[in-house]
């Protein structure tokens, strides 16, 4: 898998685990300490975020990294 598909289905594991606990991208960015339009660009897959990153989107979401970075 390119990193452009990883990135993409990274985006949507997101997208899907946001609507899913209810929450708007504004507020899960907020718990994330990461401005909304960058998360909004890493929801819609077009960049390579950090570790970091990824494990603060994964805390506002109340889940596992792994549940995020599954790119299967």
């Amino acid at each position: 898998m390119n990193n452009s598909s990883g990135n993409i289905r990274v985006g949507k594991n997101i997208k899907n685990l946001r609507e899913k606990a209810g929450l708007t991208q504004a507020q899960v960015a907020k718990k994330s300490g990461i401005s909304t339009n960058y998360f909004a660009v890493i929801e819609r897959g077009e960049v390579t975020t950090s570790h970091i990153n990824l494990k603060k989107i994964s805390q506002a979401l109340g889940v596992d990294i792994s549940k995020i970075t599954d790119t299967k």
